[in-house]
């Protein structure tokens, strides 16, 4: 059994492709090297403008006698903070398609539902929920709760977070012509909205396999998801006689169509 999640993606132009999602031990990972790169940066810039805002306030209070831009000073400070904070990931994930320093160097990177590359708002909006993540370790507790390991910005931005590697495309399935009309039949007398995308992803998951099983296994098999799925689109007779591989290969062409 793997030790991360695979999910299969949809891209627009109806390519379905495989990815392993990232986990929560590489995205903390990334994290920690992004924040000591941030906090660097932070540190060496609050510095600057430190010395560069003692001596504005010192200039103002001697020629304005005004101290209120001392509250203006300290501000534009905090505001300058949390820019930072936000710009650093939004700058990064939108410029480097979804990585930032520390998700590249371990090799991880955040894409949209449909598989293809993040862009400035999906960045710019996880950026914004980053701080609502943080606390009280929600993200964490969100990525390992869910099944496709997204945090909260994750959700709003539609996005999820994948290892760095070449998607697997899923293979087609060679098919005999009869399946096509056995799914226009199909089509016409079952309710398929009661079979799920994981239920479609078992049958195509076997229609791939089986040709490496075992007939016995194989025959067994069949029947069995036959069976199952049958009971699961409420089919009471079929439209005629047919063996089980037939019937999973127009259930399997009948669902593509109705997506």
């Amino acid at each position: 059994m793997s030790l991360f999640n695979r999910v299969t993606l949809q891209t627009p132009e109806s390519v379905e492709l495989e990815f392993t999602l990232a986990g929560i031990g590489n995205r903390v990972q990334a994290l920690v090297i992004d924040y000591l790169i941030w906090g660097g940066s932070l540190i060496l810039l609050l510095v600057i403008w430190a010395v560069l805002s003692v001596q504005l306030s010192a200039y103002l209070v001697q020629f304005a006698g005004d101290r209120t831009m001392e509250l203006w000073l300290t501000a534009i400070s905090l505001l300058l903070v949390f820019s930072i904070y936000v710009g650093y990931f939004a700058f990064f994930e939108t410029l480097w398609q979804g990585q930032t320093p520390g998700k590249r160097y371990v090799k991880i990177r955040v894409i949209r539902e449909n598989g293809q590359p993040a862009g400035l708002a999906q960045a710019t909006i996880r950026s914004l929920l980053r701080p609502i993540d943080d606390v009280m370790f929600l993200g964490a507790l969100l990525i390992i709760l869910t099944r496709r390991e997204k945090r909260l910005g994750d959700w709003f931005a539609g996005t999820i977070v994948v290892q760095e590697e070449r998607p697997t495309v899923v293979s087609e399935i060679a098919l005999p012509p009869e399946a096509q009309a056995l799914a226009t039949e199909l089509l016409a007398r079952a309710d398929l909205d009661q079979l799920l995308p994981d239920d479609f992803a078992v049958i195509r998951e076997y229609l791939q396999r089986r040709s490496q099983m075992a007939p016995r296994a194989r025959e067994t098999l069949s029947l069995q998801l036959a069976r199952q799925i049958r009971e699961l689109i409420q089919l009471q007779e079929l439209p005629f006689k047919m063996t089980p591989d037939a019937f999973l290969e127009g259930i399997y062409l009948a669902y593509q169509r109705t997506r």
